[in-house]
């Protein structure tokens, strides 16, 4: 059995992790600009990191929105994590935190093709499809 552990970022170097998770992800593998990526708000969202036998692969930011919403972005599983099921549990991490805020709604824009990731943790879609950096979104909602 392989070790995941997801935490709530706590040094510069986990957010060193963390960039570089993004590049890997976002930039290199799906041609995001790094100024949409990287859009100045990281210092005001809380982050999660995911590590898989000690090595870090995965990560999500939380962005409290307003006293009752919390969005979650950028989530990212490096390409050779995935399949272990850590994109959910990163989530699941990021609920429980949210939750423990007294948050009564989350919001993410999931990617069209991860959709299904996001229904399994009772999250709704809202509105049409929609285009961000290029690529295939929806807005989808769950109360907590």
């Amino acid at each position: 059995m392989r070790d995941v552990v997801i935490k709530v970022v706590e040094s510069p170097e986990e957010f060193a992790a963390i960039q570089q998770i993004r590049i890997s992800v976002f930039q290199d593998e799906q041609g995001v600009d790094s100024a949409l990526e990287f859009d100045g708000k990281d210092d005001i969202c809380q982050h999660l990191i995911a590590y898989l036998d000690e090595q870090a692969v995965g990560t999500a930011r939380i962005r409290y929105l307003d006293d009752q919403t919390a969005k979650v972005e950028r989530l990212a599983v490096l390409s050779n994590a995935r399949g272990y099921g850590i994109g959910k549990r990163i989530m699941e991490k990021a609920l429980l935190v949210i939750a423990s805020q007294n948050i009564s709604e989350v919001v993410v824009h999931a990617q069209e093709y991860i959709k299904g990731l996001y229904e399994k943790l009772d999250f709704i879609a809202v509105g049409e499809i929609f285009a961000e950096a290029g690529i295939p979104h929806v807005e989808m909602r769950k109360k907590l």
